[in-house]
């Protein structure tokens, strides 16, 4: 019997899209820290803190360090040969800022080295009637990328009705974005599993999801992971990683 394509036709049968990642096995320690995104954003940020970081991150072998444009290359050189990604974080969590100071922010990244663009949509768009200047903004952006570095689009879900939601999934899908980001700063929100079903329940296998929000323990990671999510985003990375090499 062919599993995958019973869960296909069950799943188109009740009115959803197939979600090969909602029946995920449980996952490993080992492989939960390769998801791993270390994020470092806060405003006083210091360059010390960011080489450290990239020192830990290449031992323990986790995805990726999120840190502003201003310290891509050097978290580029420090990171050099270590499969670690460096992720520029551009207009992390508002986006209160022009579309070409994105733009150019994410050219001033790509040419430093970044291997990752985390990009927030422009919200502000989309709430107010706009959604086609949001989808620009995206897409000149994962155009500017292309062959260059995985964009992920941020999507604070709290900020959004439910229609609103599933049709900026939709636009992130269409600008050929690598990853949807479901963000929980502005919210507070944790991480959840709920979240990440629904999203995935949208977005089909066109992109994977990374998602933050108070992942703070091995336990949770798993969990989260297991529940669908390709990348977690988080603060509490090291700990995590020392506790899943115990």
């Amino acid at each position: 019997m062919d599993i995958e394509k019973l869960i296909r036709e069950v799943t188109e049968e009740i009115g959803g899209q197939p979600v090969a990642d909602s029946f995920r096995p449980a996952a490993s320690a080992a492989g939960v820290v390769s998801k791993l995104e270390h994020s470092l954003l806060i405003p006083d940020l210091h360059e010390k803190t960011v080489l450290e970081a990239c020192a830990e991150a290449r031992r323990y072998g986790i995805a990726a360090v999120c840190i502003p444009p201003y310290f891509v290359s050097r978290a580029k050189q420090a990171l050099r040969g270590s499969g670690v990604a460096v992720c520029a974080a551009l207009g992390v969590p508002n986006a209160l800022f022009s579309a070409e100071g994105r733009l150019a922010d994410a050219k001033a990244s790509l040419l430093c080295g970044a291997d990752e663009l985390d990009v927030s949509i422009n919200a502000m768009a989309v709430k107010s009637g706009y959604p086609g200047d949001a989808e620009k903004d995206l897409a000149d952006v994962v155009r500017a990328a292309k062959g260059k570095a995985a964009v992920k689009a941020c999507v604070e879900l709290a900020l959004f009705s439910e229609e609103e939601k599933q049709a900026v999934l939709r636009m992130v899908i269409r600008c050929g974005a690598a990853y949807v980001k479901i963000q929980n700063v502005l919210s507070g929100k944790g991480a959840d599993v709920t979240d990440i079903r629904f999203v995935r329940g949208i977005i089909g296998n066109n992109a994977g999801i990374k998602i933050d929000g108070g992942v703070k323990t091995l336990e949770k990671a798993e969990e989260i992971i297991s529940g669908g999510a390709d990348r977690i985003g988080l603060t509490a990375t090291f700990k995590i990683a020392a506790e899943a090499e115990r």
